[in-house]
């Protein structure tokens, strides 16, 4: 049923004005609809009533005389004074008993000027053809009553009134109302051209008038588009764009004034939040240069003392190789901070033909001796998939994918890696990643663990490395949960 319904939806919802311009001209339109629409109604109305009620007066003046003179059949000269008084199209009956005798019509021609002229017997004025239905309509009017209405088959309408007679009858005088319908219809024709005329110079006047007034509105728009094209997520932002002529006597200028001061205290925030992160990124680099130095020393060290193991007791010996090991983790931390800083900085990389497919076997001979437990699946195309690019940092993100995955999914599980034309896609079919976490996965110090355990994974930047490498490549990298399990990471980049 909603799909039979969704056509004239929609064809409705786009008949309805959207913009506040388009419906400010709308709503006064209608509004003039309505007026005019009342206005005619009114007048056409008052026009009515006056008209008939200037028949009536003329009914009353005329009381039974046309139907008289139908009775005496112009014997008497009143009669024919009576004949010759009356306008064309008057009617008039005489009833006998609720039956009527006599029935006749003024038509205005020859025969009736010479029965005005005493020139021929009032017997020829032109007699009138009434139905059954007609009679019983004329024997119930109410005799001395008001004026009423009354449709005669051959005549058309008529305003009539009946009046008691000299011998016992009645007598029936009418006049039409066709002259009184054809003056409503005219001033309803006439009052359609002139509403149309004036609404359409209204529309056009209103139109103009609303787009004038909503200037200040526009301005606001526009200056509002302006800035959220901005790159407001990063880097130093700078918002000069303000409204101009905000007067705070208007809506709209109080609008306009409310906009410029948020963009004052964003502009404050956001180079705050530059400052902010400025400070931080030099702190990582020049930590990151600092540790570089004291790491190689304590790792060459615990090598040298790893090498001469003789006298060394078995805890220390242990301790040695713990602290070899760390050095090494804490060495490969501070490698991918300074990375990170200099992709933050802006350093240009390398930028040369790299072969997507070469990269992709040799992570995966990697990783497949690294984690010989796990299921390593390669899909590639049957020719080479060369981008443009610096192949170091693209060996870097497929190592830390395959890392990334075999580091969060139990062992036995699968992991595809697949390329295709400028796409790098790794899934697996593990646990998958909780929701909570999944929209953060790119962040920095980002972990699946939150206890820190080692045995878990690694410092939670691999993800982010990632992002800002692809980023540097001016591509994009994305993560998909699929139902019930198994998570899918897609870097893309772009045409050469």
């Amino acid at each position: 049923m909603s799909t039979g319904l969704s056509g004239p939806r929609r064809a409705l919802g786009r008949l309805v004005p959207r913009t506040i311009r388009s419906r400010l001209v709308a709503g006064l339109l209608a509004l003039l609809v309505i007026t005019f629409a009342g206005v005619g109604l009114a007048v056409t109305t008052a026009l009515e009533h006056y008209l008939v009620g200037q028949l009536d007066q003329r009914l009353n003046d005329a009381g039974g005389r046309y139907a008289a003179s139908l009775e005496h059949g112009g014997s008497a000269s009143g009669a024919r004074s009576d004949t010759r008084a009356q306008s064309p199209g008057t009617f008039g009956a005489r009833l006998v008993n609720g039956r009527v005798t006599n029935a006749g019509v003024v038509d205005g021609d020859a025969d009736d000027e010479a029965v005005a002229n005493g020139t021929a017997p009032a017997d020829t004025d032109d007699g009138v053809t009434l139905t059954d239905r007609d009679r019983q309509s004329l024997a119930r009017l109410p005799v001395g009553g008001a004026p009423g209405s009354l449709r005669l088959s051959d005549l058309g309408p008529y305003r009539v009134r009946a009046v008691a007679g000299q011998d016992g009858d009645v007598l029936v005088t009418g006049l039409p109302l066709h002259q009184v319908h054809e003056t409503e219809h005219r001033t309803v024709a006439l009052e359609l051209v002139s509403f149309a005329i004036a609404l359409g110079v209204t529309g056009v006047a209103g139109a103009l008038w609303v787009r004038v007034s909503l200037r200040p509105m526009n301005r606001i728009a526009d200056t509002a588009e302006r800035i959220s094209a901005l790159p407001l997520a990063e880097g130093e932002v700078v918002l000069t764009d303000r409204v101009p002529d905000a007067d705070p006597r208007t809506e709209t200028g109080r609008v306009a004034l409310a906009l410029n001061r948020m963009l004052g205290h964003l502009e404050d925030s956001l180079s705050r939040r530059h400052a902010s992160e400025s400070r931080l990124r030099a702190f990582a680099a020049d930590a990151g240069h600092e540790l570089r130095t004291p790491l190689a020393t304590i790792r060459g060290h615990a090598e040298l003392a790893l090498r001469h193991p003789a006298g060394t007791p078995a805890e220390v010996h242990h301790s040695l190789r713990r602290i070899d090991a760390e050095s090494v983790r804490m060495g490969a931390i501070v490698e991918d901070l300074l990375l990170l800083a200099r992709l933050d900085a802006g350093r240009p990389l390398a930028r040369e033909a790299v072969d997507l497919t070469r990269i992709a076997l040799d992570c995966t001979h990697d990783a497949r001796a690294a984690a010989p437990g796990h299921h390593w699946r390669l899909e590639l195309p049957p020719e080479p998939v060369v981008v443009t690019g610096d192949e170091d940092r693209l060996r870097q993100v497929i190592a830390n994918l395959l890392s990334n995955a075999h580091r969060h999914t139990p062992v036995g599980s699968t992991v595809t890696v697949r390329i295709e034309e400028r796409t790098i896609t790794v899934s697996d079919d593990g646990p998958g990643i909780p929701p909570e976490l999944a929209p953060h996965v790119f962040g920095r110090f980002v972990r699946g663990d939150s206890s820190r355990s080692r045995t878990s994974g690694g410092t939670g930047l691999g993800l982010a490395i990632v992002e800002a490498v692809v980023t540097a490549h001016g591509g994009t990298a994305a993560l998909a949960d699929r139902p019930g399990g198994g998570t899918t990471v897609t870097v893309s980049l772009p045409s050469p």
